[in-house]
């Protein structure tokens, strides 16, 4: 569920495609995206039998430790970008404002933080060029929670 008043359009980034826009100013520790209908959750080793291609594989996301949530259905949350600069942070499941975000501003967070530990997006980071590989559980977490208490403080 995507809480502020939004739109999808062309993304800002080469090669993503859609992007996730803001219609209205988001509060910086404001909920942008809370999980409302989890109805599939499999371990990482149920999903790793799948092609890397497959539906399954490419609507999960790591929601805790080794177990993903599969959106096979292509929510309108599936067009939250990734970047190494982000302007919203995932946290179990939920996206918080790392910042204020403008309108027409894209919504972008860190893919590292929803893919398994060491997996490698088929795709580069589009203004880096750099590699975007899933961090270990614990990193994750603990990042995660450390920049959440920063911004809500």
């Amino acid at each position: 569920m995507i809480l502020p008043r939004y739109r999808v359009g062309a993304s800002g980034i080469a090669g993503a495609g859609k992007g996730l826009f803001a219609d209205e100013l988001i509060a910086k520790g404001r909920v942008i995206i809370a999980p409302d209908n989890v109805h599939t959750v499999w371990p990482e080793a149920k999903l790793r039998g799948f092609a890397s291609d497959s539906i399954e594989v490419e609507s999960s996301v790591r929601w805790f430790e080794d177990q993903f949530s599969l959106t096979p259905e292509w929510s309108d949350e599936c067009f939250v970008n990734h970047s190494f600069a982000p302007n919203a942070l995932w946290h179990l499941g939920f996206i918080f404002a790392l910042r204020t975000i403008s309108a027409d501003e894209e919504i972008l967070m860190d893919y590292r933080h929803v893919i398994g530990s060491g997996e490698v997006m088929p795709f580069k980071d589009g203004e880096t060029g750099r590699e975007i590989v899933g961090l270990p559980w614990p990193q994750v977490l603990q990042d995660s929670a450390q920049q959440l208490v920063t911004i809500l403080g």
